[in-house]
């Protein structure tokens, strides 16, 4: 590798690929620069970033980086996107750009270590955050106590259940 600013973009690649959990891999012809930056700022929010490399820098870095052998999907535009939180949040991020503009389309991508394909990446993205399943299971483990306080209540401070049939009664 004679071109010294080659070694520097693969690096800066095998830094991104080796900082992150996951690579999506995505189809992005026909997006204009006005929607890649929508996609971007999208992404950022979900703790993605997404980037642009020739695809034969991003194989040398995955290579470097000892990643599964991808090199036949990386054909065309594509981009490579990272991050450093879930996947589940980049993954639902471009399904529902691709829902709103029909681009970018997932290619491949990579969890650790293993190879997915486009269809488990639609899987993935249909996943709910791990913030959702925590309130969803906070949630269940609060409801018999709340229906225990309910009953509670009912029985021992029954001037509030006449005051609630009286409202009851009046918004019939």
């Amino acid at each position: 590798m004679s071109n010294p600013d080659k070694k520097i973009i693969i690096d800066g690649v095998l830094e991104r690929v080796n900082a992150s959990p996951y690579l999506i891999v995505v189809d992005y012809t026909g997006l204009t620069v006005t929607q890649f930056t929508e996609l971007r700022n999208r992404l950022g929010a979900a703790g993605a970033k997404a980037l642009v490399a020739k695809n034969s820098y991003v194989k040398k870095a995955l290579a470097e980086a000892g990643l599964p052998d991808i090199a036949e999907s990386l054909v065309g535009q594509t981009a490579f996107i990272t991050g450093d939180s879930e996947v589940f949040a980049a993954a639902k991020v471009v399904k529902n750009f691709e829902k709103e503009f029909k681009k970018p389309e997932f290619k491949i991508g990579i969890l650790d270590g293993a190879v997915l394909s486009a269809e488990k990446l639609q899987s993935i993205a249909d996943i709910p955050s791990r913030e959702a399943v925590l309130a969803q299971l906070l949630g269940l483990i609060n409801e018999p106590a709340t229906r225990i306080a309910r009953v509670l209540n009912a029985k021992f401070n029954p001037d509030a259940n006449e005051a609630k049939a009286d409202e009851e009664a009046a918004a019939e």
